[in-house]
């Protein structure tokens, strides 16, 4: 009977060490761009308060670019980056590039936010494709602001519960994929306007604006163009990439938070409520939070190890 206990005892701790909850470890970038722009740890911190309500999730939010402690990456099942891109990456930063590589290599999710799907031609391009699927390419890649109406999506787990929508945002485009985009699936696709390509035959390339390439195939082939999209990886686990996010206030959009909210859940492998992530954002919510800006860009702070921040109730 003693011997009968004890297995009872130990396969209720499985199950319930199975049954953990799933950590989703948001990184918010520094401060960037005016007001209401670029509202990195405001925008993940109302991104966490969504998922408050879903049960069996935990999320935590680093501000300035990166974790207080690496050690809170233990059991964590996705990691979300919303911060600028380029050179200043986050995830370029330092040895942090190993350190997510070896989190993805044991099926950590990987998600990225807006400029944060940028890294830089030279470092991070190879793995950015290899973790979510594709990134922003310089010279390939534009990054226009325009009306991304998003007027059908397709049948997958992360569009669960989400209607068409339109909103104006820095929808960017022409993003380098995998090669066959393999095991890659675009979720937002939209048309856009002839003049989100900055360049015209005879131009010189733009590392942003416009190419030859982007020009080829979104103005005269008029090619819809994927702006956020879903990834598998061979390693089990699984990424996004969100290309919006530039106008802060498109999170009061019900639509597009819970777009990337679902997104969220299911690179941390997390079961998507059977509407989605249902969640209401106030004014009040929208304006909470936000970078002291004061209407003109900051010069970037020294990164400190500052706990991590907790979404408000």
């Amino acid at each position: 009977m003693k011997k009968l206990c004890l297995t009872i005892v130990l396969l209720a701790a499985a199950c319930a060490a199975d049954a953990a909850d799933k950590k989703i470890i948001f990184i918010a970038g520094r401060i960037s761009h005016g007001p209401l722009s670029h509202e990195h740890r405001a925008g993940c911190l109302l991104l966490a308060k969504s998922l408050a309500g879903v049960p069996g999730v935990v999320t935590e939010v680093h501000t300035n670019g990166w974790v207080s402690d690496e050690k809170v990456f233990e059991g964590a099942a996705a990691v979300v980056v919303y911060s600028d891109g380029g050179g200043g990456h986050p995830f370029l930063v330092g040895n942090h590039l190993q350190t997510i590589g070896a989190l993805a290599a044991k099926g950590v999710g990987i998600g990225a936010i807006h400029y944060a799907v940028e890294p830089t031609t030279q470092k991070g391009n190879k793995e950015f494709q290899d973790w979510i699927g594709g990134c922003f390419e310089t010279f390939w890649s534009v990054n226009p602001h325009w009306d991304g109406d998003f007027t059908s999506l397709p049948t997958h787990e992360v569009t669960t519960g989400v209607k068409p929508f339109k909103t104006n945002d820095e929808w960017y485009y022409h993003m380098r994929f995998r090669d066959g985009m393999k095991d890659v699936t675009p979720i937002l696709t939209a048309l856009p306007p002839i003049q989100t390509v900055r360049w015209k035959p005879g131009d010189k390339p733009s590392s942003h604006g416009g190419n030859e390439g982007a020009y080829q195939d979104a103005i005269v082939k008029r090619n819809p163009q994927h702006v956020m999209w879903v990834t598998t990886r061979p390693d089990g686990g699984r990424g996004f990439g969100f290309t919006g996010g530039h106008n802060h206030l498109n999170w009061g959009n019900e639509n597009q938070r819970k777009l990337v909210g679902n997104a969220i859940l299911w690179i941390a492998k997390a079961a998507i409520p059977a509407s989605g992530v249902v969640s209401q954002v106030t004014q009040e919510d929208l304006m909470a939070n936000l970078d002291p800006k004061q209407g003109a860009k900051p010069k970037p702070t020294p990164a400190t190890n500052k706990p991590a921040d907790k979404p408000k109730p």
